[in-house]
């Protein structure tokens, strides 16, 4: 699963996010429209044997793997009395892959957008018409991102990450240390360059923007993205050349607003220049 987006619909925040190319949206979020039950809502409408029928005859347009006999078995029982089917049972048995049931942050039961938009009109036909409008409107707006260049500018910011991150690993992380501890070191180097950029930690900036879902770095030009895979590889070497975490941040800082200069107009870094360097 990548990074989730999320578009509003008749007031409800609905997640989406991309997996092998293809698009997934919270029928978790959607299924609120109704009630704050969702894996009530979502069992009820998967329950119906117009559904079952409907996701039988996606899968084999979709999925080589799915279980033809396991589904014909749930398909024959549903629309009895006491027919009721969750999510995960139907992927477990059928192997299915327009749904899919996740725990964690973005936790939840998702579908692919064509059955997300059926689970819509069986929500309401309203509710359908508006989850669609919203839902083209964040897919031209990916459009133009990558028109102006945003995959080749995220490609950047990946450049040096691993160099980064494996001299954190080495030099920064002690022995045994818990994965929530080994987190935070690594937040922590994110955010010294961070500062040494943009002038400001990851989280201060998601305070001073809690309308967006994405994080500082994705809003960042394609220069100040080239500058921060330069500071990657020279805050790897400061890390194994053990320079503190102070020292570090104040040479890179430097190196920031001479590298951007080079780039950029004078006027435009003048409030680089003018952030406050602190952790």
């Amino acid at each position: 699963m990548i990074k989730s987006r999320k578009i509003s619909v008749k007031g409800i925040q609905i997640a989406t996010f991309n997996i092998r190319e293809q698009d997934y949206i919270s029928l978790t979020d959607m299924a609120k429209f109704k009630s704050y039950d969702s894996g009530v809502v979502i069992s009820n409408w998967l329950s119906t044997k117009y559904t079952i029928q409907f996701i039988g005859a996606w899968e084999q347009l979709h999925n080589p793997d799915f279980n033809l006999m396991e589904f014909n078995k749930i398909k024959n029982e549903a629309g009895s009395n006491g027919f009721i089917i969750s999510s995960s049972f139907l992927v477990k048995q059928t192997k299915a892959i327009g749904i899919i049931s996740s725990a964690g942050r973005y936790g939840g039961t998702y579908a692919h957008r064509d059955l997300a938009f059926e689970f819509g009109t069986w929500l309401s036909p309203e509710f359908k018409l508006f989850l669609i409008k919203e839902f083209q409107r964040l897919k031209q707006d990916e459009s133009v991102r990558l028109a102006q260049g945003w995959d080749i500018k995220r490609t950047l910011a990946k450049i040096n990450y691993k160099i980064h991150t494996d001299a954190i690993k080495e030099h920064l992380i002690p022995p045994k240390i818990s994965k929530s501890d080994e987190a935070t070191v690594y937040a922590n180097e994110a955010d010294v360059l961070n500062v040494a950029l943009f002038g400001m930690m990851a989280k201060i900036w998601r305070d001073k923007n809690p309308n967006k879902d994405d994080n500082i770095r994705d809003y960042a030009s394609i220069e100040q993205l080239v500058v921060l895979t330069n500071l990657e590889s020279l805050n790897a070497e400061f890390i194994r050349r053990e320079f503190s975490q102070g020292d570090r941040l104040k040479q890179l800082n430097e190196i920031a607003i001479i590298q951007m200069t080079s780039l950029l107009t004078n006027s435009s870094i003048n409030k680089l220049k003018s952030s406050t360097i602190s952790l």
